[in-house]
Parts: structure tokens; C-alpha cells; sequence
């Protein structure tokens, strides 16, 4: 059973997705929060295992209260659950420690993939905000010319071998382990191993992490 904490100033969009957490397996809404300042005192008290957040709250934004909450409780997984789209949200919000990003828009189904993503460790971006974000960061310097291979080998300062790469890549496409040791023809073992090494040489903690920085820094 996954302890989902729901922290939403908007009262009747709170109470269409209490009902919709209610009614889904495997979650157990433990508690909600109308802001941010509640949404960490409620963290503290209920010990949730994933935390649904808004980020336009009152008193504190939804990426400070993340960031609060980080702290005291590392391994509590945050899904960002908001209408924001901007790079410099996305961005802050998984600077601050979030797990995952989906958008309002969503359907359930989405948004109760997400929550049992991120509860997995394997994270969650939503595609409108991944393709965002890949605009972004793809478009070229004036009058550069590179491949992308060239260019991948040029931004990998992590130490990253080929394979990683590879694995890195299909990281970000949002495959499991499983997925990924299907694609690339290796055991899940070898696969899982990939993935731990490619966490500790970004120097990040999640799958999710991972996704942005690889993004961000141009890896793939």
C-alpha cells in the first residue's frame, strides 16, 4: 500500500483527487494539505511514502516546501502535480528534490502511473514538459555545427562509458530496467548495475534526477 500525502490549495480540485485516490488500488491517502507550510507539518506527522504537490501555494510554492521536506525526509518521493510548464519550474522543482512532474491535464491513469513510478524509484516526466524541455536544450549555438554523437562525447564529463550512455538514453525514453535490459539484450542485473553507476557519476539520487541532468546537460 503506497501513503499518498495530497497537498492542493484548490478546494474542490483537493477533493476531485482525494476521491480519485480514494477509489485507487494500492494507495491509502493518509492525509491532505491546503498549503505549503501544512504540507511539511503534515509530511512530519504522517510520514507519507509519496507526496502529491502542487506548486502554487500559499504562504510557501510547492518547490520550497519540497525542498524543506527533502531534508528531514530523503526518501520521501515527491510528484510535482501542477498547470506550470515553464523550463525554470520543471528545472527548480527537481533542484529542490522532486521525483517527478506531471501536469494537471493529466488523465487519472497518468497521475495514478506517476504516483506508482515514483513510489518504484523509477520517476515520472510528463511528456508535454519532456519535449519542452528538450526543445530547449537541443536548440543550437549560432553558427555551430556538430552531430550528436560528437556532441554527447563533447558534454560527458561524468565519466560515462558507451553502454551507460545507452542505458542513460533509454533512461530518459522512461523505460524500466527490465525494459532496458530487453532493449539492449543484457540481463536485468546488468542492467540494474548500469543504472546505480550512472546515478553515482551524475552525483544524484533518483532515476528522475538522472533524466534532467542527462537532458540539461546534453548527454543524450
Amino acid at each position: 500500500m503506497i501513503n499518498v500525502l495530497l497537498v492542493e490549495d484548490h478546494e474542490l480540485y483537493r477533493m476531485g483527487l482525494a476521491m480519485l485516490l480514494s477509489k485507487a488500488d494500492d494507495i491509502n491517502l493518509v492525509s491532505e494539505a491546503a498549503d505549503g507550510i501544512e504540507g511539511i507539518k503534515k509530511a512530519r506527522e504522517y510520514s507519507p511514502d509519496v507526496i502529491l504537490m502542487d506548486i502554487g501555494l500559499p504562504n510557501i510554492d510547492g518547490i520550497e516546501a519540497t525542498q524543506r521536506i527533502k531534508e528531514f525526509s530523503p526518501n520521501v518521493k515527491v510528484l510535482i502535480f501542477t498547470s506550470r510548464d515553464s523550463e525554470d519550474d520543471v528545472f527548480a522543482a527537481f533542484k529542490a528534490g522532486a521525483d517527478g512532474y506531471i501536469m494537471k491535464g493529466a488523465t487519472p491513469e497518468q497521475t495514478i502511473s506517476a504516483i506508482k513510478s515514483v513510489y518504484d524509484g523509477i520517476g515520472w516526466i510528463d511528456p508535454s514538459i519532456a519535449r519542452l524541455v528538450f526543445s530547449n536544450l537541443q536548440k543550437p549555438s549560432s553558427g555551430s555545427v556538430s552531430t550528436p554523437d560528437l556532441q554527447k562525447s563533447a558534454n560527458n564529463s561524468y565519466g560515462l562509458t558507451e553502454r551507460e550512455l545507452d542505458v542513460l538514453e533509454l533512461m530518459v525514453e522512461g523505460l524500466s530496467n527490465p525494459q532496458i535490459a530487453d532493449k539492449l539484450v543484457i540481463t536485468r542485473a546488468t542492467a540494474k548495475a548500469h543504472v546505480h553507476s550512472i546515478l553515482q557519476k551524475l552525483c544524484v539520487s533518483s532515476r528522475t534526477q538522472a533524466t534532467v541532468t542527462a537532458m540539461k546537460e546534453g548527454l543524450v
